[in-house]
């Protein structure tokens, strides 16, 4: 048996439908990368060969370069974050969170209204593709 090691996923707690992609795609990248299919099969054979071969290295090029790339508006040094601040409830033992200055921060409002959208973008893009890795998954083998 043979440990899946998914070198791209940091440590820590990860729901699991963020595991399967990552895990899919590991595999994926462990068989370009340690099987060397390239060297060892036709990709040329059959016309099904030409397409899945293209398929595959779309998907291992998005994989390890492109989605890598990825840039949250969030994550831009210059943008002023609000402090988490919280203030006691009276008369209670709990705190509540108090909102920062929207007009303040607007700035960081905007970045994460955008960030919603982009992750949101970002997770249907991820499913396609896994869907598209899935479609030519009986052909990972050498």
């Amino acid at each position: 048996m043979k440990l899946l090691k998914i070198h791209t996923l940091d440590k820590g707690w990860h729901d699991r439908d963020e595991v399967l992609l990552y895990a899919a795609f590991q595999i994926l990248v462990d068989f370009v990368e340690q099987e060397h299919p390239d060297k060892l099969i036709d990709w040329n054979a059959t016309e099904e060969h030409r397409r899945v071969w293209k398929e595959m290295r779309s998907l291992y090029r998005w994989w390890t370069k492109i989605r890598p790339a990825r840039h949250s508006p969030l994550n831009d040094k210059q943008l002023a974050v609000p402090p988490l601040r919280f203030q006691k409830i009276p008369d209670s033992e709990m705190y509540e969170m108090v909102e920062p200055d929207r007009k303040k921060y607007a700035a960081y409002y905007r970045a994460l209204k955008k960030h919603g959208q982009l992750e949101q973008k970002w997770y249907e893009e991820d499913q396609r593709n896994l869907h598209r890795l899935i479609e030519i998954r009986g052909h990972l083998w050498t």
